[in-house]
């Protein structure tokens, strides 16, 4: 059989943690020819400005509570002995996503974007930027929280898009990041 991704559950905040125990335990173990790589995807994206100017970034997980792990399985789709007993020993590692003891393989749809996401985040922070002109947002993080509006334009070099809301009746462009907006 051939390797394939699966999905594990672990504790809040502990995927790097968890990631990198098991990276550690398969190379002692020498497991490599069934566990490849074991992934926690990330983006990087601005944190909110506090003055003007302060560009910094923050790495948010994509996915948080879960660990994705490339491997190969038995012939009756369970998890190998040692395999298995390598990942639940670790602490903080739930269970894998599926069904009878026995994990269910990612599509390789989700798997593409996953791999994406990982290997080449500026063309997956552009496919983020799900906006078009005239869509209308609803602004969900920021002082205009809850206020609705319309896409004026997409600013994908900046990752921004200008949004046209009303307030006291008048409207006012704003020039927000995409992920302070969500499709209303």
């Amino acid at each position: 059989m051939a390797k394939q991704w699966y999905v594990l559950r672990v504790a809040s905040n502990r995927e790097q943690t968890v990631s990198d125990a098991l990276k550690r335990k398969v190379a002692i173990e020498g497991l490599e020819a069934k566990i490849g790589r074991i992934l926690v995807p990330t983006e990087r994206r601005p944190k909110p400005q506090r003055k003007p100017g302060d560009k910094k970034f923050v790495e948010r997980k994509m996915y948080p509570g879960y660990v994705f792990i490339e491997m190969e399985l038995e012939e009756d789709g369970s998890i190998g002995e040692e395999a298995w007993f390598l990942i639940k020993e670790t602490m903080g590692v739930g269970d894998f996503i599926g069904s009878a003891g026995k994990p269910t393989a990612m599509g390789v749809d989700d798997v593409q974007k996953m791999l994406l996401q990982v290997d080449r985040p500026e063309e997956a922070a552009a496919l983020a930027m799900e906006f078009a002109k005239g869509d209308s947002v609803k602004i969900k993080e920021g002082p205009f929280e809850n206020f609705e509006g319309t896409v004026d334009e997409v600013l994908p070099e900046k990752g921004e898009v200008r949004v046209i809301v009303t307030i006291f009746g008048r409207a006012t462009p704003l020039e927000l990041e995409y992920w302070q907006v969500e499709k209303a």
